[in-house]
């Protein structure tokens, strides 16, 4: 067990929502004397610890040094995870005897793992305030509240042999028996420190309240929820805090919406980024060329978590590059750039692992299997840098409760921390 990983965990039990990512993610660099800029006000920077966000669950840490820099050296993950989101007008009267809440999927998610187990809601919600106007608040109700209730195999004797979920039908969460009826805003709003009639719309998503633990024969697994993609937020947020000042602006950068394809105002597929860059180059007073110059001296590692190999299911994964748990760094490569890991970058991201003495492993899909993408080849569409795509293996993705490797996070903290420094 190291520290790291156990901070690490400690973040993501305290980080339901993305909403809550960006929060912990501001106290810890407020603490660390980072100054936060707001993006609808005028930026006259000079050297200097930044932060901005956008839409409470997006943020772009960034560090200016002191002599003239020579680029941009940037780590991004994202602050998301595959859920169930609540609806609007939640309530649902069943059989005049239970309350069930009214559900959509947010992103590509393993749904059977969420059932029989104890849930909550943790979000945000949009509040009036004294002025006529409103706020944001963020909001966990902190306690086993919720259960998505599998059907007996007494009455689906299939269950086993073709299980299939619609939504709609067979995950909504039961939040009580018929007395619950038109409680559910008093919980959250009691949760939230707020009245429940000054609640004007929210961003409420079930989470899974089994806490992060160690496991296996040596403790050398662990697992958690939402360790896609919060592990490797935390653990380049660490490298990121850790790094010694170099001849670059280096950026931490945290972005939602992944999990749905990042087209949206605060995902990787937005102005955000790009945004940024210019400004912080506006703000101390550099040329648009000393821009494009920075810019073509850049690099990018978008870390995203990878799949390892499954002890059950060998035959899923291709037959030579196949990560292990507690195996290192993975560099993930596909042909047709989903994820945008080529020669150049890869060799680049080699050269970093080895200065800082940590293993690396290599990922490829079966050539018969599509996989996912990530936020590189988004992101390079609005900034074009070099970028390597990274992650750690693990087990279970898209799970409520999925499993990785106790050391790799200590790995990957040490690799940001070089990687900053380089």
């Amino acid at each position: 067990m190291n520290n790291v990983t156990e901070r690490m965990l400690a973040f993501i039990d305290g980080s339901p929502t993305c909403f809550h990512v960006i929060d912990n993610l501001k106290k810890e660099l407020t603490s660390k004397g980072y100054k936060e800029l707001k993006e609808n006000e005028e930026w006259k920077l000079e050297p200097g610890r930044f932060f901005v966000t956008r839409n409470d669950s997006s943020i772009i840490s960034f560090r200016i040094p002191k002599k003239e820099f020579k680029g941009f050296y940037m780590i991004a993950s994202h602050s998301d995870s595959p859920s169930f989101k609540i609806k609007e007008n939640p309530e649902m009267e069943e059989v005049s005897a239970y309350i069930r809440l009214n559900i959509e999927k947010y992103g590509g998610m393993l749904c059977a793992p969420w059932f029989d187990r104890p849930l909550s809601v943790a979000g945000r919600l949009i509040v009036r305030d004294k002025k006529d106007g409103f706020e944001s608040k963020l909001v966990n109700v902190d306690r086993n509240l919720l259960m998505i209730p599998s059907l007996a195999i007494h009455m689906n004797r299939d269950a086993n042999s073709t299980a299939k979920y619609n939504p709609q039908v067979d995950c909504l969460p039961l939040f009580g028996d018929i007395s619950a009826k038109g409680k559910f805003f008093d919980v959250v709003a009691k949760a939230a420190g707020v009245k429940k009639e000054d609640i004007l719309s929210h961003d409420l998503f079930l989470y899974n309240r089994v806490k992060p633990t160690f496991w296996g024969a040596n403790n050398e697994y662990i697992a958690s929820s939402r360790l896609d993609d919060q592990e490797c937020v935390y653990a380049t947020f660490e490298g990121f805090l850790e790094a010694k000042e170099t001849e670059n602006t280096v950026l931490h950068c945290v972005f939602d919406n992944e999990e749905v394809g990042s087209g949206t105002k605060q995902g990787a597929d937005s102005t955000f980024l790009k945004d940024t860059l210019l400004r912080i180059n506006e703000g101390i007073g550099r040329t648009n060329q000393q821009y494009f110059t920075a810019v073509a001296n850049s690099f990018m590692v978008s870390a995203d978590n990878a799949h390892a190999v499954h002890p059950n299911y060998k035959d899923k994964a291709d037959p030579v590059n196949r990560p292990k748990m507690n195996g290192g760094i993975v560099i993930k490569y596909n042909a047709n750039q989903k994820y945008t890991t080529d020669a150049v970058s890869a060799a680049k991201f080699k050269l970093v692992c080895e200065k800082a003495k940590v293993p690396y492993q290599t990922f490829t899909n079966r050539a018969d299997v599509p996989g996912g993408s990530t936020l590189g080849n988004i992101s390079a569409a609005q900034v074009s840098v070099d970028t390597v795509d990274i992650g750690l293996a693990q087990l279970a993705m898209h799970s409520p409760y999925e499993s990785a490797g106790s050391r790799d996070c200590e790995y990957l903290a040490e690799a940001s921390r070089t990687f900053f420094e380089s």
